[in-house]
């Protein structure tokens, strides 16, 4: 039987808003078009549905003017009938009020900043045919295109003076098939010869790279000069890397980047990035950041540009080790350790006015909060509290203006006092939504381990909550694997959507987490199968006590690590479950070490390749892969899997699902072969949701009807 709110969402929302109820064409008025990019949506009901949850609009790129008295920022809306999103550029003043809509087009606009002296906004779009700097006043009127460069652009700052501005590219350094044999022009191959020849969901066939072009008001660009000529690698570092990784210093004489400069096997091995200083006049390039070995990234400069601060990873190959504080004296290169007594991960540099000190967002007991650090003491303030994780953070006078989500609300933009931490909203974007919305209680609820450890578990409960009725009840089990369980908001592991369906959501902070010491977080690796595990068993086994949990109908849900983590469970759950849910997990350990991209992580985290038979960390490692205990399996398995997704290949998901088949057990597989390790298009999110509640159901609720 298919959840009756579901149904109900699609009686109503047929699509982002209910202009769509009705829609039986691809084909959209205008006035349709501008309906759900201002949406008013009226709910038919008060429990979300994956329609109301795909209908939020998506607050990001926040930005604050040089006169400090304005925010810009974009939103996006997702249309269902056309599968892509539409996003526009606004603008609010920083005290609240009525936001200012400043572009509405069918291309979308990214990249949105201001000209630094605050007289026009400068945005990316296609509208010319490829993506293209572009620049409008600050009402929105007048949009004249800026560069006109051949292929595109990716991304582009303004130098503070305004006399340059520098642009990603995309530059190609390898020769093609069609280039070694030109007598082969419908040849559809690649001739790899190392490693790195693909990253995360695209094939390195290019390499970004940086590029200086003189700005002048009314002069368009054309091309510009390559600071990294012939060089193979990119910068800012893919996959995640944007213009926090390429900063003009003040005086706009140089340009900080970040790379890692290392090629094929030795690329795949390290997670050694640089910052790297490019003088404008003298065009030379100096690491700044030698003989540091793990990941230095996102350089911040202070207000008079004698001091950068920057975060950084002390060890070579280990992605989630502790994020420290460092801070360089520019002319000297001197620089300082700033967090070395402080036990958690720093990251969102911004200095103070006066220079003197700097903010930052930290996670401590599974929520980002906002501290500073002063200077000259090495002093650390938390400065907010409460049940959320802030996201940015930018200095704004003598205030603070952040963005802000939870796991009841997406992002918003808040202002907030340094002085009481107070955040007072100025931004409503989702407000109409979320009003007429009724959401889950989340509360803590911490749990002693087989360790006697205490460990903080999440409990998400149904907006309609009794607690005489006995619900199903769902182990959430978290990727990445060193990723908190905190107030994170989601558009597909959504909590509230989870407990909308009338299912009690657990969300344990496992071993192997941040936000809880370094102790906590590094006891994972190399323990696969080990104490996170019977973390989670403890985290089910002390919840399912109580009187509203029906433990005879529980399941088992997770993503990455946690896909792992629940093809694991299901092989040592002794028949504590009823369904399980895996999307992009790893399933064979020794096919992944040899299938992934990134090879630091498997070499940390499992300790080394299978074949090293007298690596005891390895070799447990791999002892504890769950394609070993597949004669265990007893219980529904529902695997998702995206094409696209090189770090987990879709092969890992095809044997665990062929595997439970051969051995007879209910077994479905939802392959999404446009998609990578997410899921980001409307309707490939829209259809996970409702396989993975019709699947939930099925197995946890249908056979109690």
């Amino acid at each position: 039987m298919k959840n009756k709110h579901l149904l109900l969402g699609l009686a109503l929302i047929a699509g982002v808003s209910s202009c769509q109820d009705a829609a039986t064409t691809d084909k959209q008025s205008e006035a349709d078009k501008e309906s759900y990019r201002t949406p008013d949506t009226k709910l038919a009901s008060n429990i979300m549905t994956p329609e109301v949850l795909w209908s939020f609009g998506r607050l990001g790129g926040v930005t604050i003017s040089p006169d400090e008295t304005s925010v810009l920022y974009g939103v996006s809306y997702f249309h269902k009938a056309e599968n892509r999103s539409y996003r526009d550029l606004y603008t609010l003043s920083v005290d609240g009020g009525t936001p200012v809509r400043l572009t509405n087009t069918n291309k979308n606009e990214y990249g949105e900043a201001w000209r630094p002296d605050g007289k026009k906004i400068a945005y990316m779009t296609a509208a010319s045919g490829s993506m293209q700097m572009w620049e409008m006043n600050p009402d929105g009127s007048n949009p004249t295109q800026v560069s006109d460069v051949e292929g595109g652009i990716g991304s582009f700052q303004y130098a503070p003076d305004m006399s340059k501005i520098y642009y990603m590219k995309e530059v190609r350094l390898e020769k093609s098939v069609e280039d070694l044999y030109s007598d082969l022009p419908k040849a559809n191959a690649r001739v790899i010869n190392d490693m790195n020849y693909r990253h995360w969901d695209n094939w390195v066939d290019t390499y970004t790279h940086i590029f200086l072009a003189d700005y002048k008001e009314g002069t368009k660009i054309t091309e510009g000069k390559d600071i990294m000529p012939g060089e193979r690698w990119s910068a800012p570092v893919k996959p995640f890397g944007g213009n926090e990784q390429v900063v003009w210093t003040p005086d706009s004489k140089t340009l900080a980047y970040v790379s890692r400069k290392k090629m094929g096997v030795e690329y795949a091995k390290s997670t050694n990035s640089d910052i790297y200083f490019y003088d404008i006049v003298k065009q030379t390039t100096t690491n700044m950041t030698k003989g540091m070995m793990g990941y230095d990234m996102n350089p911040v400069f202070s207000p008079d540009g004698s001091k950068m601060a920057w975060e950084s990873m002390e060890r070579d190959g280990y992605e989630a080790d502790k994020n420290r504080l460092f801070v360089m004296d520019v002319a000297s290169g001197e620089k300082k350790y700033y967090t070395e007594d402080f036990d958690q991960n720093v990251g969102h540099l911004a200095w103070a006015k006066d220079g003197a000190s700097l903010f930052f967002i930290s996670d401590w007991h599974a929520t980002d909060e906002i501290y500073n650090i002063n200077l000259n003491d090495g002093e650390i303030e938390k400065l907010t509290e409460g049940v959320h994780n802030y996201q940015s953070v930018f200095v704004v006078g003598n205030e603070l203006l952040a963005t802000r989500v939870s796991m009841s609300k997406p992002a918003e933009i808040y202002k907030v006092n340094p002085k009481d931490g107070k955040a007072t909203e100025i931004s409503f974007e989702n407000k109409k939504i979320l009003d007429q919305l009724k959401m889950g209680k989340v509360e803590k609820r911490w749990v002693k381990t087989t360790d006697n450890k205490q460990m903080l578990v999440w409990m998400i409960y149904p907006p309609n909550f009794d607690a005489n009725k006995k619900y199903p009840t769902l182990l959430y089990c978290q990727g990445g694997p060193q990723g908190t369980v905190s107030q994170f908001w989601s558009y597909r592991w959504n909590f509230q959507m989870m407990a909308a369906n009338d299912y009690i959501i657990v969300a344990p902070n496992r071993r192997g987490l941040p936000g809880f010491g370094q102790e906590w977080l590094e006891q994972i690796s190399g323990d696969y199968g080990g104490q996170n595990m019977k973390d989670y068993l403890s985290a089910i086994d002390d919840v399912k006590k109580e009187s509203f949990v029906d433990e005879t109908r529980l399941g088992c849900v997770g993503a990455s690590y946690g896909g792992f983590s629940t093809f694991w469970l299901a092989g040592h759950h002794n028949k504590r479950f009823k369904a399980f849910i895996a999307h992009d997990g790893m399933f064979n350990l020794e096919a992944q070490y040899l299938e992934t991209e990134e090879m630091w992580f498997v070499n940390w985290d499992l300790g080394g390749a299978f074949w090293e038979k007298n690596n005891k960390i390895a070799q447990r490692s791999y002892a504890n892969s769950p394609h070993k205990f597949v004669q265990n399996w007893d219980t529904p398995i529902l695997v998702i899997h995206g094409g696209k997704d090189f770090r987990i290949v879709e092969s890992q998901g095809m044997q665990a699902f062929n595997a439970a088949r051969l051995r007879g057990i209910p077994a479905q597989l939802l392959h999404l072969p446009e998609e990578n390790h997410w899921v980001l298009g409307v309707q490939n999110g829209i259809l996970w949701q409702r396989t993975y509640f019709n699947w939930l159901d099925k197995w946890l609720k249908d056979e109690k009807k």
